[in-house]
């Protein structure tokens, strides 16, 4: 089967009925989690995005804890799994000020995490490349917001 085009799909959701829209949406829920999850952000959590972003930051807090710190490549899977749960998210939120503020903060995290993941290339290669995203990021974002996030990355570049 062949997908439509968001353009059609647009269209045909305009000539729905809500009573319709309704039922489609509840089916789309059930299909998939992410789904669930998109839809637990527009309808919760995209009118405060400072609580979203926090709420994001306590996950990350949580999920380092819980990182295996038994040798460097389960570290490695671990750290992974968080970037990629947080990437998820800031796709939900679709905000680029949020986006950079997590990486960020996931930076931090990195920095301070022990032992420490100077000691695998591949983690500072992770790392670098997550400071690189930010900073492309940060380039769409105003002016003053810019100012107030460099010197949040320019500390995270002395690590």
């Amino acid at each position: 089967m062949k997908a439509a085009t968001s353009k059609e799909i647009k269209d045909e959701l305009g000539r729905r009925s809500p009573k319709e829209l309704l039922e489609l949406v509840s089916r789309l829920a059930r299909f998939k989690k992410e789904n669930k999850e998109l839809l637990t952000y527009l309808l919760f959590e995209a009118q405060d995005e400072w609580a979203y972003g926090q709420s994001i930051r306590a996950m990350m807090d949580v999920r380092f804890e819980e990182v295996n710190r038994k040798n460097y490549y389960l570290i490695k899977k671990g750290i992974r799994k968080i970037l990629r749960d947080v990437k998820k998210y800031i796709r939900y939120s679709n905000s680029k000020e949020t986006e950079v503020e997590l990486l960020i903060y996931f930076c931090q995290k990195m920095v301070g995490f022990s032992p420490t993941v100077k000691r695998s290339r591949v983690l500072v290669g992770l790392y670098e490349r997550q400071l690189k995203l930010i900073e492309s990021r940060m380039e769409k974002l105003h002016e003053d917001l810019q100012f107030d996030y460099r010197e949040q990355v320019e500390n995270l570049k002395v690590f």
